[in-house]
């Protein structure tokens, strides 16, 4: 039976528990919090009632705040922690790696400080431990999976990508279950850059809803949305048929019109006219396209590539400039090819 560790215990973390728990493979899971009382409070009351209400964590998850006792003889380390916290978790785990460990991100973002992809903080914090190659113990996870829906079973269709294919195919044959479908893929890069850029998008499609705006808008930013991801992971090596699969057309789509969307949350707020710390303060999830934003946008600006509606979230996030502004400035460009 393999040992599974969960590294967060927010909506995402809980969901990963419960839809692993009903993977076809037996598996023993731990699920580890940073808060020592919301440990307990899961431990003793099976419920995530501040991230996860109405979802019963099953009897055999484990959860505790002790790191050290939910590393022990861990196989495979799931990371589902928020980007801007990822390496403090990582580098706190760091004494408890062990050689026969292999390791699962599923965060969605870039880190901000340095604007690296969640699987290079985690092979930085390896290599600092003596880890000899650690990008081929390393695994992201990604695709349109809105924790809620997961944990409740509903079908879902995610992607596995690893630069070591048979790692690929070892965890997806642990972690597919009935209603947990995993494609795997060797764009480490395309699948990461499409989870990160995809937040930004849905920031700028509920604005569009905010705005009172229609179904054109929406369209055309989802579209135009998908060319800025394609644009900018070409310029960096990645796929295009990636961007067109499950981690960059599919969560882009869900992100963009789904009622469950932290980010898009985020946007209609913005165009309703509130302002970001307002919103933020209401919030007890983290909207990661609101850090991912700047970093995003540095990122293209380093490799010469436009990304135009990047910049106007950018703007209205972090520079104060109105949602129907941005529309207009956007709107306002000079005309070109598709």
């Amino acid at each position: 039976m393999t040992r599974i560790v969960i590294l967060g215990a927010g909506g995402w973390g809980t969901a990963l528990s419960v839809v692993l728990s009903r993977a076809r493979k037996p598996h023993e899971i731990a699920l580890w919090a940073r808060n020592a009382t919301l440990a307990q409070a899961l431990q003793n009351h099976r419920e995530n009632t501040a991230y996860l209400a109405g979802v019963r964590l099953p009897d055999g998850i484990r959860v505790t705040h002790d790191l050290p006792s939910a590393l022990a003889a861990a196989q495979v380390v799931v990371g589902a922690v928020p980007s801007v916290h990822a390496r403090a978790v990582y580098a706190q785990a760091l004494p408890c790696v062990t050689p026969e460990m292999v390791f699962v991100s599923a965060t969605k973002g870039l880190e901000p400080a340095t604007h690296l992809r969640m699987s290079l903080v985690l092979a930085q914090v390896l290599a600092k431990g003596g880890a000899v190659e650690p990008l081929q113990r390393i695994a992201v996870l990604s695709g349109p999976s809105f924790a809620a829906e997961v944990a409740r079973g509903q079908p879902t269709a995610v992607v596995l990508a690893a630069q070591d294919a048979a790692l690929a195919s070892l965890l997806q044959e642990e972690l597919s279950g009935p209603s947990f479908r995993l494609y795997t893929n060797d764009d480490v890069l395309g699948v990461e850059l499409a989870g990160a850029t995809k937040n930004v998008m849905a920031i700028a499609a509920g604005a569009c809803q905010g705005l009172g705006l229609g179904s054109n808008p929406l369209a055309a930013l989802i579209t135009r949305g998908l060319a800025e991801m394609m644009r900018l992971a070409a310029a960096l090596g990645a796929w295009p048929e990636t961007l067109s699969g499950l981690a960059g057309l599919g969560d882009l789509v869900l992100t963009c019109t789904g009622a469950l969307s932290r980010n898009r949350h985020v946007g209609i707020e913005l165009g309703k006219g509130r302002k970001l710390p307002e919103i933020l303060a209401g919030m007890r999830m983290i909207a990661e396209g609101v850090g991912t934003a700047s970093p995003l946008l540095a990122l293209a600006r380093e490799h010469g590539i436009e990304m135009p509606i990047t910049e106007q979230v950018d703007a209205i996030l972090h520079r104060g400039k109105s949602p129907k502004d941005a529309i207009r400035e956007i709107m306002d460009r000079p005309l070109k090819r598709e």
